[in-house]
């Protein structure tokens, strides 16, 4: 997501704003935000200790849903600080390292995401349209495989970009649209040619999330296809249901990802303060709505749940009994 130049880095930060025009509100605007925060670091935390914990969930379905939890919490964890900082305290300066360094991590856990969402894509079309071999093919083995192929795809495309780095001079001083940095936000300011920059950066999301977007798509047409040859209606429905949490988590990720990219670059008329909302949303939806999604969706996760607030619940007394004799 970055320019390759061979010019310096400057030494000089950038400015965040939560939301232009809006700061008058910033306490209010910083309730729900921080109630959303603590939804996605709990839930996704929820989601990954019932997973490692639960070993009826050691299944390849749900490993592959502990990493899109994961995901989601780096994700949080990544855009948390500054965020919080500038509604709670104000604190806007940001050095240009540690904004590089924000938006390295950002565009790489969002890639990251992206495929993790391929594999789970793949995992409803073995179990839709290959159940017999699914067991087969699908053996923890395999769902390691993936990961790494998924980790090491990850490093030699962005790799590169960190080494990249050091290599990038901007302007510093200047306001960004968000409280975090984003990369068709900050190349804006680089004193390379920023119309270049911005469009080799939409060029790395496209052929990444576009390619991710498209698998999956093509996963769906022979899963529908698939679907369409059961007789009984009612198995048709059971069959789709099984994809309805991963068609919204699909959902949520990409909608936002490429209304907010095309705000950025296609739309120079965009108000700054619809392209915050959308950076919030395309960062926090995800991360919020993912566990709760799979949590009342999937039959198994919801189960692991309440059986670990039963089991909380039934040691209190046992402890209360202790402590009295």
């Amino acid at each position: 997501m970055f320019i390759f130049n061979n010019t310096t880095s400057s030494s000089s930060g950038f400015l965040l704003t939560a939301f232009p025009g809006l700061e008058h509100a910033d306490v209010w605007i910083s309730i729900p935000v921080c109630c959303f925060y603590t939804v996605a670091l709990l839930g996704n935390s929820m989601i990954l200790f019932v997973i490692v914990t639960e070993r009826s969930l050691h299944k390849p379905m749900y490993y592959f849903l502990s990493m899109l939890a994961a995901v989601d919490l780096c994700l949080t964890i990544t855009t948390l600080p500054t965020v919080l900082g500038v509604l709670w305290f104000y604190a806007r300066e940001i050095s240009l390292k540690a904004c590089l360094i924000q938006m390295y991590l950002l565009h790489t856990f969002s890639f990251l995401e992206s495929s993790v969402l391929v594999a789970m894509a793949f995992d409803r079309f073995m179990a839709i349209c290959n159940p017999l071999q699914y067991a087969v093919v699908l053996t923890d083995m395999m769902s390691l495989v993936i990961g790494l192929i998924i980790f090491i795809r990850q490093v030699i495309f962005m790799f590169p970009c960190g080494l990249a780095l050091s290599n990038v001079s901007f302007r510093g001083g200047q306001e960004l649209s968000h409280p975090f940095c984003y990369h068709p936000d900050v190349i804006k300011y680089t004193h390379s040619n920023p119309w270049i920059s911005n469009f080799w950066g939409m060029f790395l999301q496209l052929f990444l999330n576009g390619t991710d977007l498209l698998f999956i798509l093509f996963s769906y047409v022979l899963i529908l296809r698939t679907v369409l040859t059961i007789v009984t209606p009612r198995k048709q429905q059971k069959a789709l249901g099984t994809c309805v949490c991963h068609i919204c988590a699909v959902t949520v990720f990409y909608v936002p990802m490429i209304t907010l990219s095309l705000a950025h670059r296609l739309f120079d008329s965009t108000p700054r303060v619809i392209c915050s909302i959308l950076a919030n949303i395309y960062l926090l939806l995800p991360p919020v709505l993912n566990p709760v999604i799979y949590s009342l969706k999937t039959r198994m996760i919801r189960q692991a749940i309440f059986q670990l607030f039963q089991f909380k619940s039934s040691r209190r007394p046992n402890m209360r009994g202790l402590q009295r004799r």
